[in-house]
């Protein structure tokens, strides 16, 4: 039996913490500007002071660390005229989002809770055991809401590469395997992007779940998926593993990149890397949070396409964060899904509205492929419908359709 409603991803009812104190310090994500060559720039950090456990090309930045004296090296650097900027690089939990008020991001506040979601519980980052597979297959309320069998006849999302920038995929269960092409580990820096949280597996299965007469089916079932594994078991991780993940989608040449995760307030390197991914052409699409507040990051960055929840009866989730910056809205509230060790789960959050629209995407893709990621936001625009009730920051151009987006 599926367990009662969970919050997962962006979910917020704590102020944003770091791992640790210590955290916050160790580590900078270092600037140059781009007429420095990658060998200048690590001959500079390290002559500062910094040791360098990074490259960043893409953002011409590299990510220092020193166990007590990064603040001398930091100093040093921002002395230096080969030097743009020094940004912080904490260590965080991205699955979780909190109110931006009143916070210092240099130093996080961990004092008060914010709003009660009465509706919803807090789940655990890993959760406990995922339920048995549904008999024969699900197609879930979230599928059919945007119309994605509709599509089908026309479009699976065959032949296109979405980069699921999470907690990593279970490379072995049934419904996702056959459709999983790659990825890369951004903590290990090596290729085990198995998924040791749930989170990554979940946001898999509603993107391209396989229509093979079992579990559950996704958006677009032939749709190629590549894990980044850029959280850890906990769900959390530096910004430098995030903005690197989101490098290798650039790098690998993915087409749509799903982000169901991220922070309450930006970082100058975060809105670099989704600059980065829009001039390569990786339409990247963001969870807006479950704050109930304002959009967070890098939903927020003009770059991304941010996507609210909706309820099954086609309300906004009560959770669900609003702003200018929401560019369509998706089911969010008790989807269920594939999940690590093989098994399913049902979620609530904007992480579960993501995915659908990352779905939604590839199928666009599949039948009109080079689509640049302003071609991708004015088509989810123009196939989509107003709810009614919402607000226009709720919902912005409203619920797409995937019927409307794979007409030639």
């Amino acid at each position: 039996m599926v367990r009662a409603v969970k919050l997962s991803g962006l979910l917020a009812l704590t102020l944003i913490a770091l791992s640790s104190s210590a955290s916050a310090g160790e580590r900078r994500i270092v600037v140059f500007d781009p007429s420095t060559s990658p060998a200048q720039r690590v001959s500079l950090a390290n002559a500062a002071g910094g040791h360098v456990v990074r490259e960043l090309p893409l953002i011409n930045a590299v990510v220092i660390e020193h166990p007590s004296q990064v603040a001398v090296a930091e100093a040093r650097l921002r002395a230096l005229k080969e030097v743009k900027r020094v940004d912080l690089d904490p260590k965080i939990n991205w699955l979780k989002m909190a109110d931006a008020r009143g916070v210092d991001f240099a130093v996080p506040s961990a004092a008060g809770i914010l709003k009660d979601i009465s509706a919803l519980k807090k789940r655990p980052a890993a959760g406990p055991a995922p339920t048995a597979p549904p008999a024969g297959q699900e197609t879930p309320w979230g599928i059919e809401r945007v119309k994605a069998p509709a599509a089908w006849k026309t479009s699976r999302g065959q032949g296109v590469k979405v980069a699921v920038i999470d907690t990593g995929i279970d490379r072995t269960h049934p419904d996702l395997a056959a459709n999983i092409k790659g990825g890369w580990n951004a903590i290990t820096k090596a290729g085990d992007f198995n998924d040791d949280n749930g989170h990554g597996s979940h946001v898999s299965g509603t993107i391209a779940g396989i229509d093979d007469d079992k579990g559950v089916v996704g958006v677009a079932p032939k749709a190629d998926l590549y894990g980044v594994k850029v959280l850890d078991a906990e769900g959390s991780g530096t910004f430098d593993d995030v903005i690197a993940g989101m490098l290798w989608a650039v790098e690998n040449k993915m087409e749509v990149a799903s982000m169901s995760l991220g922070a309450d307030q930006g970082n100058p390197a975060l809105a670099d890397a989704v600059e980065a991914m829009r001039k390569a052409g990786v339409i990247l699409i963001a969870a807006a949070g479950n704050s109930g507040g304002t959009v967070g990051y890098p939903a927020a960055y003009p770059g991304a396409i941010a996507v609210a929840a909706s309820d099954s009866k086609d309300k906004l989730a009560s959770f669900s964060s609003r702003g200018a910056a929401v560019a369509v809205i998706a089911p969010g509230v008790d989807v269920k899904s594939t999940y690590m060790g093989g098994g399913y789960d049902t979620l609530s959050g904007t992480s579960m509205a993501t995915p659908h629209v990352s779905g939604l995407t590839a199928l666009y893709v599949a039948t009109h492929k080079g689509a640049t990621p302003e071609q991708a936001r004015a088509a989810l625009k123009a196939a989509s419908t107003k709810l009614v009730g919402v607000p226009e920051i709720g919902q912005g151009s409203g619920l797409p359709s995937a019927a409307k987006l794979v007409v030639r």
